[in-house]
């Protein structure tokens, strides 16, 4: 998946002659702390709350105004990871999106990034969330899913989780089974370590509804 998929048009972006009152009725009327300054399809930069904070004059140009948010843009032809990381690394809510030619194309939001997010991990799907702890140099996922596979289930989605100063790893595997009871057993057979296994059908529901609210809530 490469930036570009995700790009979106609904968040106008600002022109430089744009006062800063509607920088800020934006900014609410799109819950964002963050917009693009845009002239003839040129991204010039992008303006943040906090740029705001000291004006006092709100009749002020959007183009008078000096700008602290360092290269806030992602090329479209980057990977959604480049994406995740710089929301991660300048917690920004939204990530201006430009071609070759430095042509604004629109933005992703991290409203849309937590959509997507949950698809790829496969959040709406019913199923078990198994846990393994290993160490990094038996990591085989072949291994973990010729296990899984020989039980009729599939991996939905997973994830690998490193920490500092340890050889350890946590493998997180969301499965297309609640009832995972034999795919554990077969895990200790072959001396994995389950830390942990999630499959209440129950909880499964809340979480599908909590899933669903939240989508409605992001859904602006």
């Amino acid at each position: 998946m490469i930036a570009r998929k995700l790009v979106t048009d609904s968040i106008p972006p600002l022109r430089t002659s744009d006062t800063i009152q509607t920088v800020l009725d934006r900014m609410a009327e799109f819950r964002v702390n963050h917009l693009p300054i845009v002239n003839n399809q040129q991204f010039l930069g992008l303006i943040t709350s906090d740029d705001l904070i000291e004006i006092a004059d709100h009749t002020l140009p959007v183009g008078s105004l000096s700008l602290s948010a360092h290269n806030p843009f992602i090329h479209e032809w980057q990977h959604i990871y480049d994406v995740i990381r710089l929301f991660y690394e300048q917690n920004f809510s939204v990530i201006p999106v430009i071609d070759r030619n430095n042509n604004y194309l629109g933005v992703i939001s991290i409203n849309t990034m937590m959509k997507y997010v949950a698809t790829i991990a496969s959040v709406k799907q019913p199923g078990a969330i198994v846990v393994l702890e290993i160490n990094n140099r038996d990591n085989s996922m072949t291994h973990i899913a010729q296990i899984i596979e020989s039980d009729n289930v599939q991996i939905l989605s997973s994830y690998v989780e490193s920490f500092p100063d340890s050889t350890k790893l946590e493998i997180t595997l969301k499965l297309n089974r609640i009832e995972v009871s034999t795919i554990v057993a077969a895990f200790v057979r072959h001396n994995y370590i389950v830390k942990g296994v999630f499959n209440d059908a129950k909880s499964n529901e809340g979480a599908m509804d909590r899933y669903d609210q939240l989508m409605n809530y992001l859904d602006i």
